[in-house]
C-alpha cells in the first residue's frame, strides 16, 4: 500500500471523503488517543497548557489535549479535515495554514506544541518549487520562536528511510532545539514508532522532558548548543530575540555548537 503522503499533496489527499473516513474509523480514533497520550507523557507539562497541535486533523488528538485540561490550537493544510473539526464543535480554536511556510503566531505564543503524524509531509517535494530541507527549516525556526523560554515539543511521526529521519534531525539541530529520537517498540516493524523531543531552550528542573523508560537511538540524538546566561534577560528582550531569529530564515543558529549522544535503555 503506497504511503498517503506519496499519493498526493495532504490537501488534496485529505479531501471530504478521506477526511470523513479517517476522522470515523475506530482504528484510528484509538490510535491517535494511544499516540496523544505517549506525546504528553513525553511533554510531562503541567496542567493547564497552552499548546499547539500541528497537523491537527479533524481534532482527534486536540479532544484528548482538552480531556486533559489542556487549552489549544490545532493548524492544518487540510480544508477537509478543518470542516470535520468544526463539525465536531472540538474545544480548540482552528487555524488553516501550511506548516512548511511557517508557524504563523506570535513569538513566545505556546507552552508547548505537538504533532501526530504530520512533519513526515515537510520531506516530500509535492511541487517543482518545493523544497524539503527549505520547509523542514522554516518549519523550525518559526516553531521554535512560536514558543516559551523552555517550551517543549513532541512530534511523532512516520519516516520512510532513514534520509529523512536525518533530514528532520538535521533541520531541529540547526535551529537550536534540544532533544532527541525516542523510538518505542523498536524491535517491530508494524508497531514502531518515533517521537521527536525537542526543548526551546532552557526548562524548569522540574519540567524536564520525559524520557524515563524509553529506548534512544544514540546515532539521532541531538543536544543544543551551549547558551549564555539568560537569567538576567527580560521578557522584551526575549521576544526581540526570537523575532530576530524568525528574521534569519535559512541562517545556521547553532554553527559553533557541540552536539552529544546519550543512550537510555528500556525500563523493566
Amino acid at each position: 500500500m503506497s504511503r498517503p503522503e506519496y499519493t498526493a499533496p495532504p490537501e488534496v489527499f485529505y479531501n471530504d471523503d478521506e477526511s470523513k473516513k479517517y476522522t470515523t474509523s475506530t482504528r484510528v480514533q484509538h490510535i491517535q488517543a494511544e499516540m496523544t497520550l505517549r506525546a504528553l507523557e513525553l511533554l510531562n507539562v503541567p496542567p493547564s497548557q497552552h499548546i499547539l497541535d500541528i497537523g491537527c486533523g479533524s481534532g482527534l488528538s486536540g479532544e484528548i489535549l482538552s480531556e486533559e485540561g489542556h487549552s489549544w490550537i490545532g493548524m492544518d493544510i487540510s480544508t477537509s479535515m478543518i470542516a470535520n473539526a468544526v463539525d465536531r464543535e472540538v474545544e480548540g480554536d482552528l487555524f488553516l495554514a501550511d506548516m512548511g511556510s511557517g508557524i504563523p503566531f506570535r513569538a513566545g505564543s505556546f507552552d508547548a506544541a505537538i504533532s501526530i503524524s504530520a512533519i513526515q509531509w515537510l520531506c516530500n517535494a509535492d511541487t517543482s518549487t518545493a523544497n524539503p530541507k527549505k520547509r523542514l527549516m522554516t518549519f523550525f525556526q518559526t516553531l521554535y520562536a512560536s514558543l516559551k523560554r523552555g517550551g517543549k515539543v513532541v512530534c511523532q511521526f512516520y519516516p520512510s528511510n532513514d534520509k529523512q529521519t536525518d533530514a528532520i534531525l538535521n533541520a531541529a539541530k540547526m535551529t537550536g532545539f534540544a532533544g532527541g529520537l525516542v523510538v518505542d517498540d523498536a524491535e517491530s516493524k508494524k508497531n514502531k514508532k518515533y517521537y521527536l523531543v525537542l526543548a526551546a531552550g532552557q526548562t524548569d528542573a522540574d519540567q524536564e522532558i520525559n524520557l524515563d523508560g524509553v529506548k534512544m537511538d544514540a546515532s539521532a540524538m541531538v543536544t543544543s548548543k551551549k547558551r549564555r546566561n539568560k537569567k538576567d534577560e527580560s521578557r522584551k528582550d526575549y521576544i526581540m530575540r526570537k523575532k530576530e531569529l524568525m528574521r534569519k530564515r535559512g541562517k545556521t543558529i547553532a554553527k559553533d555548537s557541540k552536539f552529544t549522544a546519550r543512550k537510555r535503555g528500556p525500563k523493566f
